[in-house]
């Protein structure tokens, strides 16, 4: 590692693996499903999971894929744009409206309404999933468009 390179750095390049993105994407059904069993275990593990996943594989080969896009999106957002992550200017409002529809998907499990856990939980999934393709496309445009066009 380069000495003047930060941790941060490191962790957004690994955290660029596809496999890193898809998989933090299941974290939210292991969730659900460790609620609705009441099981500590499952939800520690997922949590664990959570917090390693952005070490756990190496740093992609190129930004073909498009998870990869995702991620380097999400780090031009905050990094570059200063823009946030939770707030009522599209598309952060994709995310701040997941906050309690996955508040809601851990209820419906706690209560085990499993078809409820499932459709907020989908619902929580399409929203993360539709802020994130909006944010592909505007870091997408954004390279393709020549400076100062």
């Amino acid at each position: 590692m380069d000495p003047l390179e930060s941790i941060s750095d490191v962790l957004w390049r690994r955290h660029a693996n596809p496999k890193s993105g898809w998989s933090r994407l299941l974290v939210t059904p292991v969730l659900l499903y460790a609620v609705y069993r009441r099981s500590g275990k499952i939800a520690a593990l997922a949590l664990a999971f959570t917090a390693v996943n952005p070490v756990l594989f190496s740093p992609p080969a190129d930004d073909d894929a498009w998870m990869t896009r995702v991620v380097l999106a999400e780090r031009w957002w905050i990094d570059e744009r200063g823009e946030a992550v939770l707030s009522r200017s599209y598309p952060a409002v994709l995310n701040l409206l997941n906050l309690p529809v996955f508040a809601y998907a851990l209820l419906a499990a706690y209560r085990k309404r499993p078809v409820r856990t499932a459709v907020a939980g989908l619902a929580s999934m399409f929203l993360k999933l539709r802020f994130v393709a909006e944010l592909v496309r505007r870091y997408d445009a954004e390279r393709t468009t020549p400076s100062g066009g």
